[in-house]
């Protein structure tokens, strides 16, 4: 039997789902959630192989529309990056959530226009429809809106047809020779997925407090016998953003701590010893050249 393999990117408007969709599908956490928009800044891959199918499907942020409050370089980024995973794709994935229909969906299904990779609508959270009877009919109206390659009811926190959605995108896989060693389950570095954890649990706990000025550098990373000394530093934009990221008498900043090592040593299978540091650097999220030397670069 021969072997295939094939990207598939995974796109949609902020908080469809992506990433918790990604996680499902790989039996562990690759990507960072949380219930705040645009938590994915990055494109992120994660690698399924079964038997000789191998699908590299690749998470990214949400495609948002450019509002005054969100003309920043950031933002830019987020949505070149979504932009630029569609490229050379063999499937696409888009997620809506349930039978809404927003602007910001309007706005991917204009993105998806020029792309001639077969592309699968995953209807997602149908596990929240109060009304079933709701569903087939808002299918058929999404299935009417350009030709799909299907259009599937999941629910990707509980796993509800997800099966029957890696099925269809196994079936437009080329046939090709895998492209990243059968046990490898994503490309990114252990340093990018300490930072991302800690990040994670910022905006767990300070969503509603927090805007999105907040990026997480890792400074030191070493092993040291038996235990992982990493070492992180969030940046700010504001004074009073640092105030409260520490939280009174350090308690924030600790939960913070205590919530991402417990994460990371899962991750790495190991002890882990982290330090948190928080730093004020003013307009980095705004700012391009700052942008690149923290990480936010299109591969």
């Amino acid at each position: 039997m021969s072997q295939t393999c094939g990207f598939v990117a995974i796109v949609g408007r902020p908080n469809v789902g992506k990433s918790t969709l990604m996680n499902r599908i790989l039996g562990q956490k690759v990507s960072i959630t949380s219930r705040r928009p645009q938590t994915t800044r990055h494109q992120v891959m994660g690698i399924k192989t079964q038997g000789e199918a191998q699908c590299v499907y690749v998470d990214t942020p949400g495609m948002h529309i450019m509002a005054k409050d969100r003309n920043k370089a950031i933002n830019r980024f987020m949505n070149q990056a979504a932009s630029q995973a569609l490229r050379d794709v063999d499937c696409v994935v888009f997620i809506i959530d349930r039978t809404r229909w927003s602007e910001e969906d309007q706005t991917v299904l204009k993105r998806l226009e020029n792309v001639t990779a077969p592309v699968i609508v995953a209807v997602n959270k149908v596990d929240r429809l109060k009304d079933k009877r709701e569903l087939l009919p808002w299918l058929e109206s999404v299935g009417a809106r350009r030709e799909f390659a299907a259009v599937i009811p999941i629910s990707a926190k509980h796993g509800t047809q997800v099966d029957a959605l890696e099925n269809e995108v196994m079936s437009h896989l080329p046939e090709s020779v895998h492209y990243f060693p059968d046990d490898q389950i994503t490309d990114k570095s252990l340093r990018f997925m300490a930072a991302e954890l800690v990040r994670e649990k910022i905006m767990r706990q300070l969503g509603d407090e927090l805007p999105y000025q907040i990026t997480v550098e890792i400074e030191e990373f070493r092993e040291a016998g038996h235990v992982t000394h990493i070492s992180a530093l969030i940046l700010v934009e504001r004074q009073g953003q640092k105030v409260i990221l520490i939280g009174d008498r350090g308690e924030r900043i600790k939960s913070i701590g205590r919530e991402a090592r417990l994460d990371i040593e899962r991750v790495l299978d190991g002890k882990v010893m982290l330090n948190l540091w928080v730093k004020v650097k003013r307009g980095w999220s705004d700012d391009s050249r700052a942008l690149k030397s923290l990480g936010y670069h299109l591969d």
